[in-house]
């Protein structure tokens, strides 16, 4: 049986690194998805939507093709935090964040053109408490300004946690693996 060749709609080398360890031959291809929320929009709402909609603009040109699209957005106590892009934002982050618990939120769409599956996939840490020396030397170290929440747990991130929960620690870095495995096994791709 020949199966569909399998596309990624994206570009992030995490997520690229992260649907690699499945061995199965894919590519990436970028979406050019407007990621702005719509007013009202949840979280959860936010991040089905737009896998859906990045999974849906790559089969737009490439209809014979499996799509996996893909958004994360980490939130805590009403907010959504942002990639900080700075230090001094990174420091600002980290130092409201400790001592509280981070959900992230793993919107994943698997599509192709008789339809999709829709995923949400949460998973969540609590930070330790932190001293200010603390998160420079972390920032400093980890350079964790391309990540949601200022920390980059598959890193020196992980010395500020005090507590991970979720069925899979790959949704943490943005591919929760254990659900696109298991929709990957259910369409016929090889994996053990």
């Amino acid at each position: 049986m020949l199966l569909p060749e399998l596309i990624l709609a994206s570009t992030s080398p995490y997520r690229k690194a992260l649907l690699q360890r499945l061995q199965i031959p894919f590519r990436c291809v970028a979406s050019h998805v407007d990621e702005s929320p719509l007013p009202d929009e949840t979280p959860e709402q936010l991040v089905a939507r737009l896998a859906l909609a990045k999974a849906q603009a790559v089969l737009a040109s490439h209809p014979e093709a499996l799509v996996i699209g893909a958004d994360q957005m980490a939130c805590c106590a009403g907010r959504v935090l942002g990639k900080p892009e700075s230090v001094a934002r990174a420091e600002e982050q980290l130092q409201w964040l400790q001592g509280r618990r981070v959900e992230y939120l793993n919107g994943i769409a698997i599509a192709d053109a008789s339809g999709a599956e829709q995923f949400i996939v949460p998973y969540s840490l609590t930070l330790r408490a932190l001293s200010p020396e603390d998160i420079r030397r972390y920032i400093e170290k980890d350079q964790p300004l391309d990540c949601a929440g200022s920390l980059r747990s598959e890193g020196l991130g992980i010395s500020l946690l005090e507590k991970m929960e979720g069925a899979d620690p790959n949704a943490l870095m943005g591919m929760p693996l254990l659900t696109i495995s298991e929709v990957l096994r259910r369409r016929g791709y090889a994996l053990p």
